[in-house]
């Protein structure tokens, strides 16, 4: 399918897709004031953009559920897609092993990912390597006495400085396979800026302004792999009123 048109299959048309595949970053996207939402708000009448987030998951996992997708799959072709991988696996050994991922393995699932999304029908032009968000120690430290409180007892399971590790892990992967890259941790700290009150809602999750600030670095390079993408339905007030088949259709263009 060219990445301008849609194609009618039956009654179906299948539109161009965008795809955003990562951990709770990505599942909560499409919450009000996501950055997900945002995308498909921009792309609204041109592509579908398909949230593929699991919230906890770690790359080992998700190496796992990429093994199901063949071709033809809501992974085929994407216009453009986003992978955003490495709070889950970046926490500490000790505190949290059913999670973490040792850095090299991490590594190696993130190039497994990128030869796994190519062999269905993803070309590493199409992607976008996210990394991380720093983690806010003091927010987590916060909920971790609570949990003592209540008896849970959990101790502080990660660290900003190991974060930034998978970080540029992530970040070395990308350029190894061509990828183009958003240093979201490096971003957020870029000048000493408090981003832990301004960009995070607790220790690791975007807040409002969060998602507003990725979505700001993010949508020009999504933009530009998009730029083919035509208006596959027309605004209400351009439709024809004697005979709106025409406009929607034929081209949109009547």
């Amino acid at each position: 399918m060219a990445l301008c048109e849609a194609v009618v299959c039956g009654s179906s048309l299948l539109w161009p897709r965008v795809l955003l595949f990562g951990d709770s970053t990505t599942q909560f996207s499409f919450q009000q004031g996501g950055w997900g939402a945002s995308l498909a708000d921009k792309l609204v009448r041109k592509c579908d953009v398909l949230n593929h987030g699991f919230s906890g998951y770690n790359t080992r996992w998700v190496k796992i559920i990429l093994a199901r997708h063949r071709k033809g799959s809501s992974l085929d072709s994407p216009a453009a897609g986003t992978v955003f991988f490495g709070a889950s696996d970046s926490a500490l050994k000790g505190e949290n092993p059913k999670q973490r991922i040792p850095l090299e393995e991490y590594a190696a699932n993130l190039t497994s990912t990128v030869q796994r999304l190519q062999s269905v029908g993803v070309p590493e032009s199409r992607l976008i390597r996210i990394t991380p968000p720093p983690l806010c120690e003091a927010a987590r430290g916060q909920e971790r006495q609570l949990d003592f409180l209540f008896s849970i007892g959990c101790k502080l399971n990660r660290l900003n400085s190991v974060v930034g590790e998978y970080a540029r892990a992530c970040l070395q992967v990308a350029q190894d396979c061509g990828i183009d890259a958003l240093d979201l941790w490096t971003l957020m700290q870029k000048d000493s800026q408090d981003f832990s009150s301004s960009c995070l809602s607790g220790e690791l999750h975007l807040s409002p302004k969060g998602n507003e600030f990725l979505f700001s670095y993010l949508w020009p390079s999504i933009e530009k792999k998009v730029s083919s993408l035509l208006l596959l339905l027309p605004y209400w007030r351009d439709i024809a009123e004697a005979k709106p088949e025409l406009s929607l259709l034929g081209d949109g263009a009547h």
